[in-house]
């Protein structure tokens, strides 16, 4: 059954905390360069980047096990009372060609706790050093063995930004097989279309700290390698509806000042008219992925109702 309305406004106002925090995020050096030339330049002949390590608390907080998908590490983080009802398989985000974040873990630590499910973080190859393929190839081996133990039905993908975008490649291809399906899709500020073709993005571009068309582009560029990067095979925006239509339930969350916001509407509005059910939450002000700045009142709003999701 359809969800009422589409896109729902959780926040009409940024919180105290949000504003505190974006105050220092404008202050403090990109995550990404805001240019093309910049992007590049920090590309060429960096250092192969290293995943951020998981805090050492988490093996005292969690049950901690680890092992691999197509030799690439996954650590598996479960409730201390043990396996939860729901398994998660998770995809950090970072352009496709950054590593885990520091911040990242705490988002993980966080849905554990609020939302009582295991939660398995795939630590895949990064691009230019490895190919996309690679990185679908890698999600595909750990869906695959996360399928074998746990019932696919109770199999929730998620990601942030890049890794939103991997978790619903991946439900694509997933869904093009025929095979089994994960029970529920759930995208924070996904990234649907690596061209960012969609004009009413500029508008939105002076408010988001993180993110820039020109760099985002180029990164896009790279991602894609020899295929069109306005394919539907590396932009999932523009997947005909007759695919759209096997997704399961999905959710989107993404912030207003975020440049994702534009194509996270149009993406949504997709979903709906191929019948599935889906919804797009928004939070006025909020920078791109907000969830992980987890002590804010705007990500406790989220894992309410990502549990909520999850309990339906």
């Amino acid at each position: 059954m359809l969800t009422d309305n589409p896109i729902e406004l959780r926040s009409p106002a940024p919180s105290l905390l949000m504003r505190a925090v974006k105050w220092v995020m404008a202050r403090a050096e990109p995550v990404f360069p805001h240019d093309a030339e910049g992007f590049h330049r920090r590309m060429t002949g960096r250092q192969l980047p290293v995943d951020a390590p998981m805090p050492v608390s988490f093996r005292r907080d969690f049950l901690v096990g680890e092992w691999e998908a197509e030799g690439h590490r996954v650590v598996t983080i479960h409730p201390k009372s043990g396996p939860g009802e729901w398994h998660m398989l998770y995809f950090h985000g970072g352009g496709f060609v950054q590593p885990m974040f520091k911040v990242h873990w705490p988002l993980v630590a966080a849905m554990v706790k609020h939302c009582g499910i295991s939660v398995s973080v795939l630590l895949y190859p990064v691009v230019p050093e490895s190919p996309h393929a690679e990185q679908d190839a890698v999600a595909d081996s750990a869906w695959a063995t996360l399928a074998e133990h746990h019932d696919p039905a109770k199999i929730i993908l998620n990601g942030d930004s890049a890794g939103g975008h991997i978790a619903l490649a991946l439900a694509l291809r997933l869904a093009k097989a025929c095979g089994p399906m994960p029970g529920k899709l759930a995208l924070f500020a996904p990234w649907l279309d690596l061209t960012l073709a969609d004009p009413a993005i500029a508008a939105v571009e002076p408010n988001d700290l993180m993110l820039k068309i020109g760099t985002l582009r180029a990164c896009g560029e790279m991602v894609a390698g020899t295929r069109d990067p306005a394919g539907a095979e590396v932009s999932p925006l523009y997947t005909p509806t007759d695919e759209l239509a096997k997704l399961p339930p999905t959710r989107i969350w993404t912030g207003r000042h975020d440049l994702f916001i534009i194509d996270s509407r149009t993406f949504v509005g997709k979903l709906r008219a191929a019948g599935v059910d889906a919804k797009l939450y928004e939070y006025e002000a909020a920078p791109h992925v907000f969830m992980a700045i987890t002590p804010t009142r705007e990500a406790k709003d989220v894992l309410r109702l990502l549990s909520e999701f999850l309990s339906a």
